[in-house]
């Protein structure tokens, strides 16, 4: 029964990145911001050799991209209109935990939020491919201001980083050994609203019974610890204090919440 699950989830998984993947893109053939000539972004993004988001870097050019995460989309216009982002965010200031390369933050920032800061642990920097160069060369050609800030989730405390607007805690919760104390800090930045995106398990328990999975960081890759049903992640987020919260996409083994404060 473990194994039909799993595969499961994988053949849903599998169809909802192709879905994604085949999706017809109109990127914009305009410079971008800086200015910077084609020949100078494109080398410039061959310096990084490994890229998770699908950027829009201008002139048409995008970011090769992980496509596909674990056996999920990633970084790319058709999750982020599942997010249901307003599309006018003038005024409002923008989080993003786990950011990477950057893909969101540099999307809030196009929509007009007037503070976006990035953070990011990079528990990956003992690799060559990693950290936060592929978002450093994006903001150079984008010629963005979002701040970059290396922390943890849990390094989030309001009097230091500030209350947001708006959260974005996008492919972090399942990764985090003490999940219950990450949302706590990431309540205690959240003006308005928090948009979570997670791994989570839609075969355990009934619609109305919340379950955890304990992975240790073994079962689903060596970086994850924790797998929640959709009913445990709904009552988790109200545990921690968030008021209303409500399920916006399901894809596959992958799941986005919105939670108000």
């Amino acid at each position: 029964m473990p194994f039909l699950r799993k595969w499961i989830i994988k053949l849903k998984s599998q169809a909802a990145k192709f879905r994604f993947l085949f999706k017809k893109e109109d990127y914009s053939q305009d410079p971008p911001k800086s200015g910077m000539d084609k020949e100078t972004v494109l080398k410039k993004m061959a310096q990084i050799s490994y890229w998770w988001h699908s950027l829009e870097l201008g002139y048409g050019i995008v970011t090769p991209g992980h496509h596909g995460g674990i056996h999920h989309p990633s970084g790319d216009r058709a999750l982020l209109e599942k997010m249901r982002l307003p599309e006018d965010l003038r005024g409002k200031s923008v989080l993003d935990i786990g950011a990477w390369d950057g893909f969101y933050s540099f999307a809030a920032e196009k929509r007009g939020a007037t503070k976006v800061v990035a953070i990011d642990n990079f528990y990956r920097d003992e690799l060559a491919w990693t950290g936060n160069q592929g978002f450093e060369v994006a903001k150079e050609i984008l010629a963005s201001n979002v701040e970059f800030r290396k922390a943890s989730v849990y390094d989030l405390r309001p009097e230091e980083f500030g209350p947001f607007d708006i959260v974005f805690c996008l492919g972090v919760l399942y990764h985090l050994k003490y999940p219950f104390w990450g949302l706590e800090k990431i309540f205690s930045v959240t003006k308005d609203t928090l948009i979570l995106e997670s791994h989570y398990d839609p075969y355990d328990g009934g619609k109305r019974t919340p379950l955890a999975r304990f992975y240790g960081a073994k079962d689903l890759d060596s970086t994850s610890w924790w797998g929640f049903n959709e009913a445990c992640l709904h009552a988790v987020l109200c545990s921690v204090g968030f008021k209303k919260t409500e399920t916006l996409y399901r894809y596959g083994d992958r799941i986005i919440i919105k939670a108000y404060k």
